[in-house]
Order: structure tokens, then C-alpha cells, then sequence
């Protein structure tokens, strides 16, 4: 993030002020911050300030009545009021699991009823040894969650639950599920993992499903982190990769997506081979390295003209707002905007708000916090809403990053592809990923190549330690980055042994 300089503060922040007074009427939701920052567009400003503070984890938020209710990861749903700031519990759900990435995930609300409206939640839990993901609905009338009922449960984990929901104008419900880590689940179209499932409010199947009798509506996913409709009914999805390729999709009835046969775009030998024999549909972008997406909403609105017809995509590992301006045709994207690089840290959802103002929430006491996170004030509920404010001091889109420039160095590979989950010092996160520093892994040089080469598959204990997470194959990379990053690591944290691209084309044959 870039940074202007900062004369003139105390009148800016009055000005601030001010004008935030102003604009209250215009925009009907009053919650302010002193302390707001703004950001700079081609055209425009934008006043970003925190209206929640002081969260744990909130993944999931949706719109009524000028409130937010939100979730919190570890079992609680919340209400923010708009006008007020106050915030409030709903409901403490007892028998959530959650360790790393399962939990209380997302949240939905039913819009166009006169009624106490359907609010469905996604959470994990255990039934016996197993974990579950389960579907709830509850209804709520404007004060309390009442009436819960059990829609739905599938296969769930230690990782890989996927889940966004979201209500059509139609009463449809669509639930995204993660594959669950399993490489069987999403090419299996009689699963209900790793699929995007589509449904009735009361749990049955539409009759226009595309499957006959069959909750499915396209599978072929891995682990689906976002999920939004545009103006024309358009379903989107963001979704975690592997090692590489990040993916955002266009989704459409029937439509399978590849995963785990296929990552991303069709561009290699094998791929292109399996697609000669299987129809598979493509990204409409994809990411390597890798940005971990998360939430995703849909822009339409006049107010910040810039991001009119857009998707906005919040990030985990990048830690950015990525506004991707989608082409007349709804179906590509023509641009790519980055904002807020590691200001805020992890974000994991986003809301637009019939105002046309944007919500983010930072995810930053979650289980892999980056470094200088989390804040004081963590986590965030952080409002971006359009000014007429030219303030002396402002943020600006972040800097493009090009192929060329990512590939600098060992360090900059080290921290592309390797930091996020065995962190910049080495040291790992506890049960989840390894620590790189004194293992005797990378110490012999043979096995640690080969693991950058195949991964695992076999969560076997390190050290008398089960970590939860496999490791990927990094075998798309060339042999002088391989090299390069095997040298960093054995230099930075093993015994100062390294290796030669020579050496990695010989184990890769």
C-alpha cells in the first residue's frame, strides 16, 4: 500500500468529522470512527473506517434492516447495529468443532418476505468420531434467532469445509461445499462435497435442478472460500488452489471444474489430455502464486462508480481487496484492482450494502495469523463508503506485481510459495504446518527434494507430532526456482547444504 504524507492532521481530522455529519442523512447508517483513513480511486475518495472492533474470527455477514448479522468462528452469531454500533449476541451455538479452519462459517438471509425472515447458518461438528458439516436454518424476528432446524449434513474435516451460502430473488439456496481433503469426493457427482449444491429453503430438491432428484448443481471444486450473484443472476465462486492457481469460476449448471484432475487453466500436457476425453470448464482467473481467497460480493452500485460491475474479493494469504471489473458480457474479467496490501491484515468477508456502501471483516485471531497481527483492536468489521472529502494524507492501490519481478530471488520465491504456512522465521504453525528450523527433513537433501517434488499424502506424525495439513506438490516449478528454494531454506534454517538445478532435474526424471 502506498502512502502519501501526512501534514495538516488535526484539521483533517476535524474535517473528518464534519463531514462525516454530513453524509449521515445521505446514507441512513450512522455508526462513525474518528479515526478513519481514506482511500484514493481514479475518480474518487473513500472514507474507510472501523464500525466493530474487538471480534473474534467473523466469517460470515449478511444485511437486514439496517443491521449486520454476522458469525464468529467459534460458535457465536452477532448483531451489528448500523445506526448505533451496538453490538450484541444472538446465539451461542454449543456443539461447534473448531480447531483451524472448522467452525461457524457462513451466514445467509432470506430477503424478499414480509415473514420472520430464514436465516441459515453453516458450522462443524462431531458426531462420534466423525466431523460433520451441518446446514441450519433458524428464523428471526428482528430481535432473537427462534425455531432451528436441520436442513442438511455432509462429510466434513479438519479442513477443506468450504461453505458460503447465499438466497436467490427466487428462494433458491445455493451451499458450497469443500472436498474435504478428500480426491475423491469432487469428481463424484453422487457426493455432496466439493460441489456447489442447489436447494429448496426447506431442504428439497428444485424441480429445474439440472440432476433429476439431486441436490447437485456443479462440482469439481476443491475448497470454495467465496460465492456471489450479479445483476443477471450469474453465479461466481472463489476458490482455494492447491500450490497454485487460485481460482475464481463462472458456475454454471452441470458444469464440472476439474478439481482434482485439473488446477486452474488448461495448460499442460496432461491437462489438456484429460480434457480432450472429459469436458471441464475453465477459470475466468486464476492466481499463482497463490492469494487464498476468501469472500466475495458483487458491485452494481452508482455510489463508487469505479467498481460499478465488479466482483470484490477479499484475501487471506495476500491480504488485499482485489476489485476484478467484469467485462458487458458477465462472463470475464477485463481488469484486476489490489488494495490494502497487509494493512489490515487477513480479510475474510465482504458485503455490499443496499447503500452502496462495502464491509470488510479481518480475520486476523484466526489460526495463521501474519506477522504484525493481530492488532490492539482486532478483528475488524471496516466500512468503505464514498466522500466528497479531498484529504491530505490518503492510501492508494497497491502496485502490480509482475511474473517477472516475483521471481527475483530465493527469498521472495521462499515467501511466495513457502512463508504462509511454515512463516518467514521458519518456525511453522503449531499442529497445522511444520517448523523448517533443526528438522531433519530438510536436512537430508535427497527426501527434501523429493517432498517439494511429490508432497504427501500421508499425514504421518513429525517428530511424534500429527499435523493436520498435507503438504503440496511443488513440482510446477522450474528446477533453478526449486533449487533456489531449497538453498534458502537449508541456509536459513538446516545444516548450509545445497543443491543444483541439475541435481533437481535428475530426481524429477
Amino acid at each position: 500500500m502506498i502512502f502519501q504524507p501526512k501534514p495538516f492532521i488535526n484539521i483533517l481530522i476535524f474535517s473528518c468529522l464534519f463531514f462525516t455529519a454530513c453524509r449521515q442523512t445521505d446514507h441512513n447508517f450512522t455508526v462513525k470512527d474518528v479515526h478513519a483513513e481514506y482511500l484514493k480511486l481514479d475518480n474518487s475518495y473513500l472514507e474507510v473506517s472501523t464500525v466493530a472492533e474487538g471480534l473474534s474470527v467473523p466469517w460470515g455477514m449478511d444485511y437486514i434492516d439496517n443491521k449486520i448479522l454476522f458469525t464468529e468462528i467459534a460458535g457465536k452469531v452477532k448483531e451489528l447495529n448500523l445506526t448505533t454500533g451496538e453490538v450484541r449476541t444472538l446465539l451461542e451455538i454449543e456443539d461447534v468443532f473448531t480447531r483451524t479452519t472448522p467452525g461457524l462459517l457462513d451466514i445467509t438471509i432470506q430477503k424478499n418476505t414480509t415473514d420472520d425472515p430464514y436465516v441459515f447458518l453453516n458450522y462443524t461438528k462431531k458426531r462420534d468420531s466423525l466431523v460433520v458439516s451441518t446446514l441450519m436454518r433458524y428464523q428471526y424476528n428482528g430481535t432473537e434467532l427462534i425455531n432451528p432446524t436441520e436442513i442438511l449434513s455432509v462429510a466434513g474435516a479438519n479442513g477443506h469445509n468450504g461453505t458460503r451460502l447465499l438466497i436467490d430473488k427466487n428462494n433458491i439456496l445455493y451451499w458450497a461445499t469443500g472436498d474435504v481433503a478428500d480426491n475423491n469426493m469432487a469428481q463424484d457427482s453422487t457426493t455432496l462435497n466439493g460441489k456447489v449444491l442447489r436447494m429448496n429453503l426447506d431442504g428439497s430438491v428444485p424441480a429445474d435442478n439440472p440432476i433429476p432428484n439431486s441436490l447437485v448443481y456443479a462440482w469439481g471444486f476443491r475448497n470454495i472460500q467465496g460465492m456471489t450473484l450479479d445483476k443477471d443472476g450469474n453465479l461466481f465462486t472463489a476458490e482455494h488452489g492447491d500450490a497454485i492457481e487460485d481460482e475464481v469460476n463462472w458456475v454454471r449448471p452441470l458444469h464440472n471444474y476439474g478439481w482434482p484432475l485439473i488446477e486452474g487453466k488448461h495448460d499442460t500436457d496432461q491437462e489438456l489430455a484429460i480434457t480432450a476425453k472429459t469436458k471441464m470448464t475453465e477459470p475466468i482467473r486464476s492466481w499463482t502464486p497463490v492469494i487464498a481467497p476468501a469472500g466475495m460480493a458483487y458491485y452494481n452500485h452508482d455510489e463508487i462508480s469505479e467498481w460499478k460491475n465488479s466482483l470484490l474479493l477479499v484475501t487471506l494469504k495476500s491480504q488485499t481487496l482485489r476489485v476484478l471489473n467484469l467485462n458487458d458480457d458477465q462472463h470475464s474479467i477485463k481488469e484486476e484492482h489490489i488494495y490494502f496490501g497487509k494493512h489490515f491484515g487477513r480479510m475474510r468477508a465482504v458485503l455490499v450494502l443496499p447503500n452502496g456502501d462495502v464491509l470488510l471483516s479481518t480475520s486476523n485471531r484466526d489460526w495463521n495469523p501474519q506477522p504484525g497481527f493481530p492488532k490492539e483492536n482486532d478483528d475488524r468489521i471496516i466500512r468503505l463508503r464514498i466522500t466528497d472529502q479531498k484529504p491530505q494524507s490518503f492510501l492508494q492501490e497497491d502496485p502490480k506485481v509482475t511474473a517477472a519481478s516475483s521471481n527475483q530471488n530465493a527469498a521472495v520465491l521462499y515467501k511466495n510459495y513457502c512463508a504462509s504456512c511454515h512463516k518467514e522465521d521458519g518456525k511453522g504453525v503449531a499442529n497445522s504446518f511444520p517448523p523448517l528450523v533443526n528438522s531433519a527433513r530438510i536436512n537430508d537433501l535427497t527426501a527434501f527434494t523429493k517432498l517439494l517434488l511429490e508432497g504427501t499424502k500421508d499425514k504421518k506424525p513429525i517428530n511424534g507430532v500429527s499435523y493436520e495439513q498435507n503438504m503440496a506438490s511443488y513440482s510446477f516449478l522450474k528446477d533453478d526456482e526449486l533449487a533456489a528454494i531449497i538453498n534458502y531454506v537449508k541456509t536459513e534454517f538446516g545444516d548450509k547444504k545445497t543443491t543444483t538445478p541439475e541435481a533437481i532435474k535428475a530426481l524429477r526424471n
